[in-house]
């Protein structure tokens, strides 16, 4: 049988940079050996390099069958390599342009979500022609708090802090901006945080569930934030200690929000349940981590997939066309 030519694209101009590194030679180090991997580097100015030499897009795409989209963030996730991938009509994981950057773009996926019926927390919007200082005592007094801010187009938990202060409004708001020239403020809702990873036409299912992981962390982090995911000192436990009904409600919704936003192949969405309040989407990861330390991996292992054995099955739907 001859061997297919895969592709990796991994680093890129994002914040996630160092994520999409690791995420990368993961997927590398975990190909089943029908697959002849290329380490495609992306670097942080979007040069792209094999073997440490410059190349250009067309060359990469000349000689391999498909590409594994290992990129997180800006440009890797929000449609623009994706488009990219298109012009030369190259096959390639992962979701399509336009959904891309739906799931990457906070406030049109939240939008797509209460369309749909789908429980997330309510939110406002900034934008920096917004003078946020003169607007902070508004800001505060007109928003509930607790509020958690974000950048609406970056992801790792870059730029989240919690608004608890009048003061806290105005470094919240400027410290997401580092990241994303709109931030969403959102009303923090305490309970458990959760994620759900879903694979497309997997045992039997055209949207296949993975078993929900609860994620806890030290008193010491207020949130699950970037420090907290990769430091090592979080606990992420899969299957978590939810109910039956918890667990049945994540899943659907997880399936739901891959499906409302038209996402392919693989996606993991982020949840909170709240005892008092219900369970509601925060956000979905349209390219989730797949490094040694994230959340899909071990929802994979939690239900005995292997990941050469994820690995093979996205890289044949992305082959077939599914």
């Amino acid at each position: 049988m001859q061997r297919i030519k895969v592709a990796v694209l991994r680093g890129g101009p994002s914040s996630e940079y160092e994520v999409s590194l690791k995420t990368g030679k993961n997927v590398i180090d975990n190909l089943p050996d029908k697959y002849i991997p290329t380490d495609v580097f992306i670097s942080k100015d979007g040069s792209w390099h094999i073997d440490g030499v410059p190349t250009t897009p067309y060359k990469v795409f000349q000689n391999v069958d498909v590409v594994f989209n290992a990129l997180h963030g800006e440009y890797g996730e929000d449609g623009k390599v994706q488009q990219l991938l298109e012009k030369f009509n190259v096959k390639y994981t992962g979701s399509k342009t336009l959904a891309s950057a739906l799931g990457m773009n906070k406030i049109l996926a939240k939008e797509i979500f209460i369309k749909a019926g789908i429980k997330t927390p309510i939110y406002k919007v900034f934008t920096k022609k917004e003078n946020i200082k003169y607007e902070a005592l508004s800001i505060f007094k007109s928003f509930p708090i607790p509020a958690i801010v974000k950048p609406n187009g970056s992801g790792s938990s870059m730029g989240v802090s919690i608004i608890k202060k009048l003061d806290d409004v105005v470094p919240s708001i400027e410290e997401a901006f580092k990241y994303s020239d709109t931030v969403i403020m959102e009303e923090f809702i305490e309970g458990k945080e959760a994620t759900c990873g879903v694979i497309e036409k997997f045992r039997g299912n055209e949207i296949y569930p993975l078993l929900p992981v609860e994620i806890t962390h030290p008193k010491e982090f207020k949130f699950f934030n970037f420090e907290a995911k990769y430091s090592g000192k979080s606990k992420e436990i899969c299957p978590g200690n939810f109910s039956k009904s918890e667990n049945e409600i994540i899943q659907k919704t997880a399936v739901e929000a891959h499906r409302v936003l038209n996402l392919k192949h693989y996606s993991r969405s982020d949840f909170i349940v709240s005892p008092k309040r219900g369970i509601y989407i925060l956000e979905v990861n349209t390219l989730p981590g797949l490094t040694k330390e994230s959340l899909l991996p071990k929802s994979l292992k939690a239900i005995g997939c292997e990941m050469s054995e994820f690995l093979d099955h996205i890289l044949t739907l992305a082959i077939e066309g599914k």
